[in-house]
């Protein structure tokens, strides 16, 4: 990576994380990085309201390869003591969603200036972390043909600059469940005049190891108690209403949704038995990231090729991430690029992302884009 387009894309980095908004919330970001591009290259840029995309064109007989990023920031105070700290509190890109993006910008320069044989695609995407900001933009995929697309994500735990890959499922399926009961008060001292929805969450959660139990599924699959929620915090009033939330998570999507199933069929059941009213509700929800095998060798090529080190990860991570609502429409890979074994994980405080994987990234995307 040229030291001019490294230097520009370090301080756009900074410059994003000063500025860190979430989901769905990233009008600054937004426009700060088109004007980037517009600033410094000649792209074509596409605006689409909430994200954008920038395009290189080689011809129309040209393979149509799209590289993409997020740029959402999480709701976390900053507490680390950085140049570019952030400037608004309760907000703060402890993900490295600013380092994704000047990433993909910096890769932008480099094309811009070096040209290429293939249609490249620079996706810059908003709510990464709530789930519902691929799926705004898929559209994109058959928009243009893309035949293939590719994304990184910075990881502790994997070796400092260290690419790791794997084919399949790279990331688990996950979504957040909230079951809602509602029965009818009564005085703490009659609670037989009521309908208390107690006993019925307390019969869900002892029916949550048997739908997880590993003897019953295939892959991986998870369902986490967040909170419970029930009642009034008034010793006088029986509890007549509660919430039970939980992330309910698997390495196949298939299995989430039987996962799903088992808890609302039986959450019903116990509903009736008891005479309560029942809802449900999802936020955060994420497909499973899966890797198409042939797109996954050409990020193992990419990254010999640039003398990068590489590791084959032996099983999927328990995160989540909405790429994955892109490779059900086409060709494509998802790696990670190793903050270090010991450097402090993502969605922590003592995190930031590391300034040097962002010609890291810049270097794997032009090794993909040179096969």
């Amino acid at each position: 990576m040229k030291s001019q387009n490294y230097q520009l894309a370090t301080k756009l980095r900074h410059e994003l994380h000063q500025h860190p908004e979430l989901s769905n919330e990233e009008i600054w970001t937004k426009q700060h990085l088109m004007n980037f591009l517009k600033t410094n290259t000649n792209l074509e840029i596409v605006d689409k309201g909430n994200w954008f995309y920038a395009i290189y064109r080689a011809g129309t007989d040209k393979l149509n390869i799209a590289f993409r990023a997020e740029f959402d920031a999480l709701p976390m105070d900053e507490v680390i003591d950085l140049p570019w700290a952030s400037q608004f509190p309760g907000r703060a890109h402890k993900c490295g969603h600013d380092g994704h993006s000047a990433t993909l910008a910096g890769f932008a320069l480099e094309i811009d200036q070096e040209g290429a044989d293939k249609n490249i695609f620079f996706l810059f995407q908003p709510a990464e972390e709530t789930g519902d900001g691929a799926i705004q933009c898929v559209d994109f995929i058959k928009e243009h043909n893309i035949d293939e697309i590719y994304a990184y994500h910075n990881m502790s735990g994997i070796p400092y600059k260290t690419v790791g890959i794997m084919d399949g499922t790279i990331m688990c399926a996950s979504k957040g469940m909230t079951i809602h009961l509602e029965g009818a008060p009564a005085h703490a001292s009659q609670p037989e005049t009521g309908i208390n929805p107690s006993f019925a969450i307390g019969n869900i959660l002892r029916a949550i190891p048997e739908f997880t139990s590993p003897e019953k599924n295939k892959g991986l699959i998870l369902c986490t108690v967040v909170q419970i929620d029930v009642g009034e915090k008034a010793f006088g009033i029986a509890a007549s209403q509660g919430n039970l939330r939980m992330t309910i998570r698997a390495l196949y999507e298939e299995e989430l949704d039987r996962l799903q199933e088992n808890l609302e069929n039986f959450t019903k059941a116990q509903a009736e038995q008891f005479g309560l009213k029942v809802s449900f509700h999802y936020n955060d929800e994420f497909p499973e990231t899966f890797n198409h095998k042939e797109s996954s060798d050409n990020i193992r090529f990419a990254a010999k090729s640039k003398e990068m080190k590489l590791i084959e990860l032996k099983e999927a991570f328990r995160g989540s991430e909405d790429f994955g609502h892109f490779t059900k429409l086409t060709k494509g890979a998802f790696c990670l690029i190793g903050n270090g074994e010991d450097y402090p994980h993502v969605h922590t405080y003592e995190y930031d992302f590391r300034d040097e994987l962002i010609e890291s990234g810049v270097e794997l995307f032009k090794g993909l884009v040179q096969l």
